[in-house]
């Protein structure tokens, strides 16, 4: 007897696919703007070349699922949510706005834009609070990526009267249920997000990328600082460097350092001592090349140098 299908019972002939129909990947990347996008994070980030070899390992998977969609080989859509472990100032808010765009390049999200949330933005300090919130954040980022940075705060387990897990409810429903139009990133400190997963196993199970990021290199922090300086059109003099390559070891090793972070606030310091020793020697012609360069002194005032002498005393 012969078995009649539903299409061939609603006299519709099923199209045969056809493995031979060529796909040019590299018009596809182009389309997307792949390329444009990864090199856009190259110049953005200085090191984590782990991190980039994983967005572009993530990029040409959803390129891969891109085309198979075209191809009617997708049968449902790819799980996207994500996980960034790392300290701050590593770079995780930037790599999430890269990723926006590859998504909405691919055409796995509308919008591509990002939103950047913590805890406070989603969970309420009353009954009946935490609800509009979560739901009103997750209106804003529907059709881009969902960022949620310290994800961990959202539930405080010694807290009776908190009111994360409302949040956490409303937003592992969103997740499996419109992951074809919002995707979420959850970030924070590696340990304590491994902690987090384990008493939240809703997540676990919801996240398709662990992205874990390293700290920065003694040298990587230097060029970081050169790089911040020059965007702002300022650079070392060879005096400064020194002294400023001496002080990312000095501050390496005091605590709530922050990676590049730090790295910012320290040369925003330097060119607030910079700015009042040009303006005591108002008096005296100034070059464009003065007010550009951060010297040496401008460095080696910092309290870092006085702290680690202290420690070394």
């Amino acid at each position: 007897m012969n078995t009649v299908t539903h299409t061939e019972a609603a006299g519709e002939a099923p199209a045969p696919f056809d493995p031979t129909v060529r796909v040019d990947l590299l018009a596809e990347r182009a389309e997307a703007g792949i390329d444009a996008i990864l090199d856009k994070l190259d110049r953005d980030l200085i090191g984590l070349k782990p991190v980039k070899t994983r967005i572009r390992e993530i990029a040409a998977l959803l390129l891969i699922e891109r085309v198979r969609r075209r191809l009617g080989l997708a049968a449902e859509a790819p799980t996207l949510h994500m996980s960034f472990t790392g300290n701050p100032g590593t770079g995780k808010t930037t790599v999430a706005m890269r990723m926006a765009e590859i998504l909405h390049g691919l055409g796995f999200i509308r919008r591509g834009h990002l939103v950047s949330v913590t805890r406070d933005d989603l969970v309420g300090q009353y009954i009946g609070h935490t609800a509009p919130k979560t739901k009103e954040i997750l209106k804003k980022a529907m059709g881009g990526v969902l960022f949620i940075d310290e994800a961990y705060y959202l539930y405080r387990q010694e807290n009776e009267r908190d009111y994360g897990q409302e949040a956490i409810e409303i937003l592992l429903q969103v997740m499996e249920n419109q992951r074809e139009d919002l995707v979420v990133i959850l970030a924070g400190y590696g340990d304590r997000m491994d902690k987090f997963f384990s008493s939240n196993p809703g997540f676990r199970s919801r996240i398709a990328h662990h992205i874990d990021f390293p700290d920065y290199g003694d040298g990587e922090l230097v060029s970081i600082g050169e790089k911040l300086l020059s965007d702002q059109n300022y650079r070392l003099s060879p005096e400064a460097r020194t002294a400023f390559e001496s002080y990312v070891v000095a501050r390496r090793r005091q605590p709530h350092f922050s990676n590049a972070r730090s790295i910012r606030n320290a040369l925003d310091r330097a060119r607030l001592r910079q700015a009042n020793r040009l303006v005591a020697r108002a008096a005296e012609p100034l070059t464009a090349g003065d007010i550009m360069t951060i010297e040496a002194e401008d460095i080696l005032s910092s309290r870092v140098f006085k702290a680690a002498s202290e420690t070394r005393a």
